[in-house]
């Protein structure tokens, strides 16, 4: 866009929904400066769903041309039962995604991803990457932003038009502007395995190596999907379990695991003892009904409003949050608080609806006993048309027009 600001946007972190961000409001002509705690940007080796309501995003902002070639475009997500591996039931992604959300459904390595916002990034001169640097706590001063900055063991204060804390679900800045995260009871259980490996060709024969898998029991479900071009699959299995660390990954007893998985198809359960190591991430999630927003200062993504996983839409509201925020604040930059108000409303019901679907499907894929029977027989009764159709609201959103309606 052919239009500048004077106020800079300063941006606490350099993950998925900092550099998001960064690029959402370069677009606008913010100047913007992103400081990220580490000294080099590395991201845990695991895989990530972005749905088409994301990839749209990604397209506009320049992102997804350096992502598809590492990414995959799934053919379907299928549901499995864990015990019979028999399908239950598919929702058509690939081309038929592209021509009903006018965006594709990729899967890709979250590193991928990572580099693909970098690259883009680097391509926008109001983007301005500051590493080894750790935002220590943003306060309100003038109506402006002033942001405590420690690079190097050397504190300093910069002052901001807006401050965007983007810094995750353990995020040092949330005091004062909404809760502290807390663990959900779930664990996260993760590996990568090779495609050419004997553990990669064995899940290939119990599996479609080009689809996102589910495989569905009461006492666990376990996530699987193509990365790298197809050269690995990522791994993602879920079971209750005790707090184990604040932090993205632990060590915990993956017997854990393999008892979730003891009845199973034996093709299925063989996977707890071959596919590892496993690394035990614990789900930790946000109130999202606390503030988001202070005087010249927001919350985005998991900082905002983490959940759990089970609708994998994480990033993708994360991705939105940024775009979304950049469109309130550049459409009246003249009244910053209403700009805040205005944006926090119109996300609140969307990430509700979304935290609530993501209830629902896990309901639905740990249900025994006649639940499950009632489960399995509406999925049988119902077409893939008509599932893909249940999905519009989700992957068919585009952020809205807010120019001039504040």
């Amino acid at each position: 866009m052919d239009i500048s600001h004077s106020g800079k946007i300063v941006i606490a972190g350099a993950g998925i929904a900092g550099l998001t961000g960064a690029l959402a409001f370069a677009s606008r002509g913010f100047a913007v400066e992103v400081f990220e705690r580490s000294e080099k940007l590395e991201d845990v080796g695991a895989g990530i769903q972005l749905s088409p309501n994301a990839t749209r995003i990604l397209d506009n902002l320049g992102v997804l041309e350096f992502l598809l070639p590492k990414a995959i475009q799934p053919e379907a997500i299928i549901l499995r039962d864990a015990r019979t591996l028999r399908e239950l039931a598919r929702v058509p992604l690939g081309a038929m995604a592209q021509k009903r959300w006018a965006a594709p459904y990729v899967v890709a390595h979250r590193a991928d991803l990572q580099v693909a916002l970098l690259d883009a990034a680097k391509r926008q001169p109001l983007i301005q990457l500051i590493t080894n640097a750790t935002v220590r706590s943003v306060t309100s001063q003038g109506g402006l932003a002033s942001v405590a900055v420690e690079q190097s063991g050397v504190a300093d204060r910069t002052a901001a038009f807006l401050a965007v804390s983007a810094d995750g679900v353990w995020s040092a800045l949330r005091d004062g502007t909404s809760a502290k995260s807390r663990f959900s009871g779930e664990l996260a259980w993760r590996t990568m395995i090779d495609s050419k490996s004997p553990q990669g060709r064995a899940f290939a024969e119990i599996s479609a190596a080009d689809c996102v898998n589910a495989f569905l029991h009461p006492g666990f479900h376990l996530i699987a999907y193509p990365v790298r071009g197809g050269a690995a699959f990522n791994i993602v299995a879920f079971t209750p379990g005790k707090r184990i660390a604040e932090s993205w990954a632990g060590a915990a007893d993956a017997s854990i695991l393999k008892q979730a998985m003891r009845n199973t198809a034996p093709a299925l359960a063989r996977l707890a003892d071959e596919a590892g190591p496993w690394t035990a991430w614990p789900i930790h999630t946000v109130d999202p009904k606390a503030p988001w927003t202070a005087p010249a200062s927001a919350l985005i993504g998991d900082a905002a409003h983490a959940m759990t996983p089970f609708a994998a839409q994480g990033a993708a509201m994360a991705i939105e949050d940024a775009e979304t925020l950049a469109a309130y604040v550049a459409a009246t930059p003249d009244d910053l608080p209403a700009a805040l108000a205005a944006w926090e409303a119109s996300r609140r019901p969307r990430i509700e609806k979304v935290a609530r679907r993501g209830a629902f499907n896990h309901f639905a894929w740990h249900a025994k006993g006649p639940v499950a029977i009632a489960r399995n027989l509406v999925l049988r009764t119902r077409p893939p048309e008509k599932l893909a159709a249940d999905m519009d609201w989700l992957y068919g959103w585009k952020p809205p027009s807010v120019t001039g309606i504040l």
